[in-house]
């Protein structure tokens, strides 16, 4: 029999991070995973340099059914923390576009940083063993492994979500929360590529890139969009699959940063309205969605009735997804744990003393651009404050 203060499930960034706090407040902290080592996704976000935070932080970036729950454990932990962090670590990083923070080197330069710190205090890790087992006896949570069975006070639960199954990623954690009667808001595939149908005007156009405007169900992204041969994806098209659900009609503006008519206006009368819109679109683009009988016409012989469908086409052009490229695909998963039950300043369950759940097992969900990361080391960061 193993006792330990904390248990964690899960060596990912908000299992870690909620390790190194607890242990740095002498707590014995045994942290469990199946994988071989730990933070695998960290490892392989942000193509492999970690988009390891945003100097934009803040709760409108995050997505939750109660939207103050992000608020508590942002405000404590900030962008500027992990910078720290890295800094003490000598581990160069970059500010990119849009305030994304990644690593220079390597998203291996932060894994090892953590995990070395982590031994340092004397936590204990356990690797490729599965959880056959969790329950709670009394006061104690027992933890049955393979092998062993393992006892203690406290228990994270930081197993992420379904995304990214091939690297590991499993609904462990539902299963963990239902058993202590917490609910679970249906979960999605989150910032993920949206699939279109196979006979929609613009199928052949893979490989192109430009930046569009996406509309969905009153939320609106400008970001570059990429044309793929299932359908589209890119920046934008992964924020706006976020608020997307099937059925629902998406609005893609073409031309984000100019007006049409002025484009038409300085162009004068005489260019065909082709030429005028291949100097502004990739021609392939521009041959697909505009029809050749209107692309046909010099500026001066378009009707109204023309001019209402070139706005249409360009800055309004509406098409249904037929779904998304699921969780093989998906940067994050949408939905999770219920935060109805979950304090939102120590991340402990209100069903159940002792229990905490942190990072992307809960109903939380942030934008791209290093938002779920942030995210996982704040959650951790407040379970490992307390546990």
């Amino acid at each position: 029999m193993n006792q330990h203060d904390v248990i964690i499930l899960g060596a990912g960034a908000s299992g870690l991070w909620a390790a190194l706090t607890a242990a740095k407040r002498g707590r014995k902290v045994l942290v469990v995973d199946h994988a071989r080592k730990a933070g695998r996704k960290i490892l392989i976000a942000g193509g492999g340099k970690c988009n390891f935070t945003n100097i934009d932080i803040s709760p409108a970036n995050y997505h939750c059914k109660n939207k103050h729950f992000s608020k508590s454990a942002l405000a404590r932990f900030t962008p500027w923390h992990m910078v720290e962090y890295l800094s003490l670590h000598n581990i160069p990083w970059e500010e990119r576009e849009h305030s994304q923070l990644f690593c220079t080197r390597s998203a291996a330069d932060i894994t090892d940083a953590l995990y070395n710190d982590c031994l340092e205090q004397d936590v204990r890790f356990i690797f490729s063993d599965q959880i056959t087992n969790v329950q709670k006896n009394n006061d104690l949570f027992e933890v049955k492994l393979t092998n062993s069975l393992h006892r203690a006070h406290s228990l994270i639960v930081a197993l992420g979500g379904s995304a990214w199954p091939q690297v590991g990623a499993t609904d462990a954690g539902y299963k963990i929360a239902r058993q202590f009667g917490h609910k679970i808001i249906p979960t999605f595939p989150a910032l993920v590529p949206l699939m279109m149908p196979s006979n929609w005007k613009l199928k052949n156009l893979s490989g192109i890139a430009l930046p569009v405007s996406i509309c969905c169900n009153s939320k609106k992204y400008t970001e570059n969009m990429l044309f793929t041969h299932k359908g589209i994806s890119g920046p934008v098209v992964l924020q706006i699959s976020a608020h997307w659900k099937k059925g629902d009609a998406i609005e893609i503006d073409f031309l984000p940063y100019a007006n049409l008519n002025d484009i038409l206006e300085e162009a004068g009368s005489k260019p065909l309205l082709k030429t005028v819109l291949n100097r502004n679109f990739p021609e392939r683009l521009v041959s697909a969605l505009i029809p050749k009988e209107i692309g046909e016409k010099q500026i001066a012989q378009l009707s109204k009735k023309d001019l209402q469908l070139l706005h249409s086409c360009i800055h309004a052009f509406t098409i249904v997804p037929t779904g998304t490229e699921g969780m093989k695909k998906a940067e994050a998963t949408g939905g999770g744990v219920d935060t109805d039950d979950v304090s939102s300043k120590t991340m402990e369950s209100k069903l159940c003393k002792g229990l905490y759940f942190t990072g992307e097992v809960l109903d939380v969900l942030g934008d791209l651009g290093g938002f779920n990361l942030h995210w996982a080391w704040a959650s951790g960061n407040a379970a490992g404050e307390v546990a």
